[in-house]
């Protein structure tokens, strides 16, 4: 039984909902079509400065949420299913927060790579010093993922049966 689907699916849900509530709403400083005036493929500017055109920014950040959303909901069935499948076998929730660590980690870089570099439909916070604030979206997704690997690494498994407290999980003994 394996929590590393179940961990990357939410993390990648849950990556996705902090990029879009603390950058979209929270700060502003992007929306998904925010850059689509100097965009790499011709998608139709969307001015988020108007009226018409934060509806039309919303619009596409609310698609955004919705497959954050199923991610969400896709982790948690998957999990569910894990959990109840075998359950004289319980990981530590190191394994879990791990692998959604990892999972947010990969949502950066390929949201960062294909949204911000190769699509250029939006920046983390456009403007004269926009690349380096993109590399820094891009750093912190691999520093994500190295800490969540690490961090997975670190749990074990017990059974509740015979080691109810997890005493052996907790110090190391399998």
């Amino acid at each position: 039984m394996s929590l590393r689907l179940p961990g990357i699916v939410l993390g990648v849900g849950l990556g996705g909902f902090v990029d879009g509530i603390l950058l979209h709403q929270v700060l502003q400083w992007h929306h998904m079509l925010s850059s689509t005036n100097t965009d790499n493929i011709g998608v139709r500017y969307y001015n988020p400065h108007t009226v018409s055109g934060l509806e039309m920014n919303t619009v596409w950040d609310g698609l955004f949420h919705t497959v954050c959303w199923l991610a969400v909901l896709i982790g948690l069935a998957t999990l569910y299913a894990r959990v109840t499948h075998r359950r004289l076998r319980v990981w530590t929730s190191r394994v879990l927060w791990g692998w959604i660590l990892v999972g947010w980690g990969l949502f950066n870089l390929v949201e960062g790579i294909v949204d911000h570099h190769l699509l250029g439909v939006h920046h983390v916070l456009a403007g004269p010093h926009q690349l380096w604030w993109d590399l820094g979206f891009l750093v912190l997704g691999a520093v994500l993922i190295a800490a969540g690997y690490l961090l997975q690494r670190s749990g074990r498994p017990f059974d509740p049966v015979t080691d109810p407290g997890g005493v052996s999980a907790r110090h190391g003994n399998t």
